[in-house]
């Protein structure tokens, strides 16, 4: 059995570069293919440096065509058993194909969902391993004594020689804050101690999901028209496939953070229209309504937060959705309504 890493990239080399050090040393070595989604910065000579790399496929897109166009593009070179989905701003630890790998021999059609943590320091660079700032942020970092700088770089050398370093430095969850942190706890909670939830689907990631080949040939791969949410709407196709959402313990990723281009779903939208026309899941329509519960704005009364994926089934009842059905449209049609989930 192999893993295919099928990586997404755009326009973020030098995060990318630091991306395909951490798939060098593997412990379990995968085919690695990078779908270089329409970048304009120099993603395509950080890729002829790593051309060296055993099992390197490059995929290039000349204009963008999205994360699910991406994503579909690299499984379809894949040769691997499993298909393993990272980011291009996303560290893997030394033995996170191991781990996935492990975990789909046994049971058949597991969709795994491994530990997704970031690395805060980052958020202002541009490039994390030479410490140059996110343009705007030259100021912030000129303030800083070497030493201080210093200790904001991720390098290579780390990477391969101290990858302790660097996990030494993460937190839970992909973003930053209170409100990712705890989804992710819950997402992960849901995964581990209630394997007969329904809605399990709602705890996939977009980084760090892994499926079998065959099995995400069978529906599909991912829905082209979403490019928000893509990963959820794969998981509960998979899942209505017959395949099992559960954790992969132990396998974490990493994930570089910057300060702006975070997919907001209770801002930036067009894949709740297309996800709701889709499927007639109650709990697809109170997705929202869940996330803004954990958020800290007050447009989910307490009385009707959502607290859990559990809590999320139970709300999708008949009962349970009409009465938060007003409170969905509300979250929609707010101003103050960011979660960054």
């Amino acid at each position: 059995m192999r893993v295919s890493v099928v990586i997404r990239s755009k326009d973020e080399a030098d995060r990318l570069r630091l991306t395909l050090t951490s798939l060098q040393v593997q412990t379990a070595q995968p085919q690695i293919i990078v779908v270089n989604d329409g970048s304009t910065d120099h993603t395509a000579r950080v890729l002829v440096e790593a051309a060296s790399l055993p099992r390197l496929l490059v995929v290039t897109h000349a204009t963008a065509m999205g994360r699910s166009k991406a994503s579909n593009a690299g499984a379809a070179r894949a040769n691997g058993d499993v298909l393993l989905f990272l980011d291009g701003d996303t560290l893997a630890a030394p033995d996170l194909v191991e781990r996935h790998l492990a975990a789909h021999r046994d049971p058949a059609g597991l969709i795994g969902r491994g530990e997704t943590y970031h690395v805060r320091k980052t958020r202002f660079l541009k490039d994390p391993e030479l410490a140059t700032p996110q343009p705007g942020h030259e100021a912030r970092l000129a303030k800083l004594k070497p030493e201080e700088k210093d200790r904001l770089r991720v390098t290579r050398r780390q990477i391969l020689c101290d990858f302790s370093a660097i996990s030494r430095d993460a937190q839970p969850g992909i973003y930053p804050g209170a409100g990712p942190r705890r989804l992710y706890e819950l997402e992960m909670d849901a995964l581990v101690n209630h394997g007969d939830c329904p809605v399990l689907w709602a705890a996939a990631s977009g980084n760090n999901l892994s499926v079998g080949r065959e099995l995400f040939e069978s529906v599909g791969g991912f829905d082209p028209d979403i490019d928000i949410n893509e990963h959820r709407e794969l998981a509960l196709r998979l899942c209505q496939a017959g395949g099992c959402m559960g954790a992969v313990i132990g396998a974490r990723t990493y994930h570089l953070t910057h300060r702006t281009g975070w997919r907001d779903p209770l801002r930036e939208l067009g894949w709740e229209k297309k996800f709701t026309t889709k499927h007639s899941d109650p709990a697809v329509r109170l997705l929202p309504v869940f996330w803004a519960s954990l958020s800290d704005n007050d447009l989910v009364p307490a009385a009707a937060r959502i607290s859990s994926l559990p809590g999320l089934a139970a709300a999708s009842s008949a009962d349970g959705a009409v009465g938060c059905e007003q409170i969905r449209r509300r979250i929609f049609e707010s101003d103050a309504r960011s979660s960054r989930i």
